[in-house]
């Protein structure tokens, strides 16, 4: 977007098995059950029989995010052994892929259906709670996580092999755990810059150990189209990804709980499109053609992007869908209906003598909502492209995306929030990777973020009253590649680990971080 752009685990009882083992835990979707090259080792060590009530209370599992609730109990915790299994329980079969997963990494058998014994890791859905949440109890030699939904059974899964990585064990006690805001992840601009398909998947593998759920994919922009398209290939730039690929993508996606949000963005950043459509690029008054604004006064302007938004709602399947809205060139001029006469003749033509090119570039918004909203998704966009004051409103049932207070257009969060709109947090003060730090941008730090950030914080450095704080859905970090050459895909995967791990740890838990900054680097030098 850069030119861009409220919120308590297995008591091994009163014996222990009597061996040693090193167990390397793989990492989370790894087919085969090949071992991570940075997996801790969980080991087992002999010991003679023991009473509970011998052993300390118990300490809340060290992982990222922070459990947020942790009732300690007496006993020695879980420990991988050679005979442990993760069992999914009866009537369950819905969560096999998490089983099987979660023994893969923990390099432990796998039942289906079975009994659990001591030594056990059993997954069950079942019970109340909110969306997402699980309880994870170690309790007589066995781990049990349940939850009202798969994600939630999941995420305990996670809190148990973070667990294992960073102590060897699951402490002894009860884990009740929820998230504090519903949508939380990492936006990605594969548009600028061509991401291979395997480093994409890394990237969600990352985001499910840390407990995210959504991966932006703006895969459109001046620079680049990256996805092949059928109904228009003579759009996509050479460097892209197929169609299977991106299947491939979306079922691990949807594996690990993370939706992602597609986004083709218009009217404006649509210059790989308009090279292909010369004839419907946007030019102003003197005949320059304004960057990647495609006219919208023109009826095969929006004949071409419906078909594009059809053609890719029927690739991606979540249920989001992100329509873009921000930084249209046309209104950004000093006097847009002068320096764009077709598009105030339209805009009167078509809303009536007070109309404005706001108008009719939210009459495009709304257009464009309405061409999706049959295939049943969440609209979003971003707030710059949510205008006030016009005689055409933007549907009130968008989702914004707030990702700054600069660009023309852009308005206050209060302002939006006093409409009763709900907003996502995309803060460019704090949440902005951009490669080559244009534009005055610099690279945010996972210290800043995890100390100063929270998602009340919309623009700036201050935050919204709390009393809108059911407004506020969540929050993603958002790399932009506006200079593609500024770093590889690996300098962006190492500079973007701490900002994420920050991220993660303040929008699942909305009280301040319980560790300091160096400690929580340390442990996520041991979660991995």
């Amino acid at each position: 977007m850069v030119m861009r752009h409220s919120r308590n685990a297995f008591a091994i009882g009163a014996s222990v098995v009597t061996a040693t083992l090193s167990l390397p835990l793989v990492s989370c979707g790894a087919p085969g059950g090949g071992s991570s090259p940075d997996a801790q080792r969980a080991t087992a060590t002999a010991s003679p029989t023991r009473p509970p009530s011998s052993y300390p209370l118990s300490k809340a599992p060290r992982t990222i995010p922070a459990v947020r609730g942790h009732e300690p109990a007496r006993g020695p915790g879980w420990r991988p052994t050679p005979t442990a299994r993760v069992v999914v329980a009866s009537g369950s079969k819905a969560l096999a892929d998490e089983g099987r997963l979660l023994s893969r990494e923990l390099r432990l058998g796998y039942s289906a259906g079975g009994k659990a014994r001591a030594g056990d890791i059993e997954l069950a859905l079942g019970g109340s709670g909110a969306a997402e949440s699980y309880t994870l109890t170690v309790k007589n030699g066995r781990v049990r996580i349940t939850g009202p939904d798969e994600a939630g059974v999941f995420y305990g899964t996670r809190t148990v092999k973070q667990s294992v990585r960073a102590d060897g064990l699951v402490p002894e006690g009860t884990v009740r755990d929820r998230p504090a805001w519903p949508q939380r992840g990492l936006n990605l601009d594969i548009a600028r810059k061509y991401y291979t398909a395997p480093w994409i998947e890394q990237r969600l593998r990352e985001m499910a150990d840390l407990k995210l759920n959504q991966l932006g994919l703006h895969f459109s922009d001046d620079q680049g189209f990256r996805i092949e398209s059928t109904s228009h290939p003579e759009v996509v730039s050479a460097q892209h990804l197929t169609k299977a690929q991106v299947r491939r993508i979306l079922a691990l996606a949807s594996s690990l709980h993370i939706t992602v949000v597609p986004e083709i963005d218009s009217p404006g950043h649509l210059g790989a499109v308009l090279r292909a459509h010369p004839a419907l690029q946007l030019h102003n008054v003197h005949g320059t053609p304004a960057q990647g604004a495609i006219d919208i006064s023109k009826p095969d302007s929006a004949r071409l992007v419906d078909e594009l938004l059809r053609e890719y709602a029927g690739l991606f399947p979540g249920a989001y869908w992100h329509l873009g809205a921000d930084e249209y060139v046309a209104l950004m001029a000093r006097d847009p209906e002068a320096s764009y006469p077709q598009l105030a003749t339209a805009a009167r033509a078509k809303y009536g003598p007070q109309a404005r090119i706001k108008d009719l570039a939210t009459g495009w918004l709304n257009d464009r909502a309405a061409v999706m909203r049959p295939y049943g998704r969440q609209l979003k966009a971003w707030n710059d492209g949510i205008f006030a004051g016009g005689v055409v409103t933007a549907d009130k049932k968008l989702q914004v995306e707030y990702w700054t207070g600069k660009e023309t257009g852009a308005r206050p969060p209060l302002e939006y929030l006093r409409e009763g709109r709900k907003l996502v947090n995309l803060n460019d003060e704090y949440l902005y990777y951009v490669l080559g730090q244009p534009n005055e941008f610099s690279y945010p730090t996972g210290r800043r973020i995890y100390e100063q950030w929270t998602p009340l914080v919309l623009r700036g450095t201050t935050p919204v009253s709390t009393a809108y704080s059911d407004q506020i859905l969540g929050g993603r970090l958002a790399v932009w590649s506006d200079i593609a050459g500024a770093q590889s895909e690996a300098q962006v995967a190492n500079g973007i680990r701490m900002p994420l791990r920050a991220v993660a740890q303040k929008l699942w838990d909305s009280r301040p971080p319980a560790l300091t900054w160096e400690q929580f680097t340390a442990l996520a030098a041991k979660t991995g």
